[in-house]
């Protein structure tokens, strides 16, 4: 009786974690989704195991805990590719971006190099006039 308390309090602290987050932008609301289905999955699950076993039966699974181990990793293996993927999204748009900030520094430089010369030309011909 003790775990199945605990359990759905950990389900709800999930739940409401995920919400302050999202309240202080701190997390995308497509990751809020997963989060906070998991939380509404498991405060259930927690306060009434029974459910649980009834699910396993119904999907043809002999133990409750076996079909929550089974789909726990499938689950954490999902998130793992899905971070994967953005993660090397991400770094390609990085290099993209660096690219073409390097390229932008270098037009700058440029500019500035013409520049400079323009204005030592258009110095040495005052001077010159000066002179004259």
């Amino acid at each position: 009786m003790k775990l199945t308390i605990v359990t759905a309090i950990a389900g709800l602290l999930v739940v409401v974690v995920i919400l302050e987050l999202l309240r202080r932008r701190q997390l995308r609301e497509k990751y809020a989704v997963l989060w906070l289905v998991v939380g509404l999955i498991v405060v259930p699950l927690g306060a009434f195991p029974k459910m649980l076993d009834s699910v396993a039966t119904t999907a043809g699974v002999r133990s409750g805990v076996s079909l929550v181990l089974f789909l726990g990793f499938v689950f954490l293996l999902l998130v793992c590719i899905h971070l994967s993927w953005e993660s090397s999204r991400l770094e390609e748009e990085t290099r993209s971006l660096a690219e073409e900030v390097a390229l932008i520094r270098t037009q700058l430089a440029e500019q500035e190099r013409t520049a400079a010369i323009a204005l030592i030309r258009t110095e040495s011909a005052e001077r010159e006039r000066a002179n004259d």
